[in-house]
């Protein structure tokens, strides 16, 4: 195979050790290897970086596991053009699976431009991708402590929840309030902690709030309710700085929202996982692809068999289904008589039958919608 890159390296990525195979070519047209092993503290990750300056190295190709290449591509990212490579995709021949191997192998396919580079976003994109993640972590946490709340109650035998549509509203919260001061909640207290049109089911609430709380039960829902707050407060100052951090996409971050299901935390998070650039991503098919909402491809003698879409981050997945599963792309919600013949009654029931089980056949309609904006 032709040549493409005379000094390039290939690296094998784990917690401890980071092995590393140069290539290089001398003017006589020779081949040359060095192979090395360093560790992964910070003061080793300078002296690849020195090692490499040394060699003369342009490209870097690296393969790991989980996020151990993280903390090496934030060092070699502003000296050399840094390759993360996809395990599955630059496997070696069986029999040959060795870290020396691995790193020689990688190293021998980046030369002649075999490596396909997997997308890695830029430094302040990847900032707001880790908070765009930990603030679903964090409302996933919230979500949890509210309905364990809610089955304390219930295990208490108190039915706020039959009575108030949203126990942690405002009225929800004084009750629940003074139930954990106090251990219990009267008529008086009802009367002086329910707002709006939950003063017309006074009687109702206070019912409800008849129970048999233990004082265990009462602990265990103050421990909840504390944790509450903490995650509140959290959520609340990560998304200040999520807005920081997307001041200088203020165009795309707006553009994204006029789409019919984008809410803003859904744009914000868009942006985070795929970027503004979309020259990594040539079709919508491979941001599909990419994003692990379309299925794979087996077909063998002529005949298509089954195959499960592969496994992505949950976080990608996750916001793409939430995007083309919105109930928001309804005609209904859009008020446009345009879109009555891309979602009739019998497509919007099929769309949300099929989407826990195949996403993609989801796409065409939201192409459909999305090319009137």
């Amino acid at each position: 195979m032709e040549v493409l890159l005379e000094r390039c390296a290939g690296m094998d990525v784990h917690q401890e050790t980071i092995v590393v195979c140069v290539i290089t070519t001398d003017a006589a047209g020779e081949t040359h290897s060095d192979v090395r092993t360093f560790g992964t503290m910070t003061k080793h990750l300078f002296e690849l970086l020195k090692f490499l300056e040394t060699h003369g190295v342009t490209h870097i190709a690296m393969e790991s596991t989980g996020i151990y290449w993280k903390p090496v591509y934030n060092i070699l990212e502003g000296y050399f053009t840094v390759v993360l490579a996809n395990a599955q995709r630059i496997k070696n021949v069986p029999g040959r699976k060795t870290d020396v191997c691995d790193a020689e192998w990688i190293a021998k396919l980046l030369r002649v431009g075999l490596i396909e580079p997997s997308f890695v976003p830029s430094e302040d994109l990847r900032e707001l991708r880790d908070l765009c993640r930990l603030r679903k972590k964090r409302m996933g946490s919230l979500t949890a402590e509210k309905n364990r709340i809610q089955k304390y109650l219930e295990a208490g035998n108190v039915k706020l929840g039959s009575v108030i549509s949203d126990i942690f509203g405002v009225s929800g919260r004084n009750l629940l309030q003074r139930l954990i001061a106090q251990g219990y909640v009267d008529a008086e207290d009802v009367e002086a902690s329910v707002k709006g049109s939950i003063k017309n089911k006074q009687a109702e609430v206070t019912d409800s709030l008849f129970g048999t709380m233990t004082p265990h039960q009462i602990r265990l829902i103050k421990d909840c309710w504390e944790h509450i707050e903490y995650l509140e407060k959290s959520i609340a100052r990560l998304e200040g700085e999520i807005h920081e951090h997307l001041e200088p996409y203020r165009t795309e971050y707006e553009l994204l929202q006029t789409i019919p299901g984008v809410s803003e935390r859904t744009a914000s998070a868009l942006l985070a996982e795929i970027g503004v650039n979309m020259e990594q991503f040539p079709t919508a098919d491979h941001l599909a692809s990419w994003a692990g909402v379309a299925p794979g491809n087996h077909e063998s003698a002529g005949k298509k068999k089954y195959k499960k879409r592969k496994r992505q981050s949950s976080c990608e997945s996750d916001i793409m289904r939430s995007v083309l599963g919105n109930r928001s792309l309804t005609k209904h919600d859009i008020g446009n008589e345009v879109l009555e013949d891309c979602f009739t009654t019998r497509e919007e029931k099929s769309l949300h039958r099929h989407l826990a089980q195949d996403t993609c056949h989801c796409i065409p309609h939201v192409e459909k919608q999305t090319s009137l904006h």
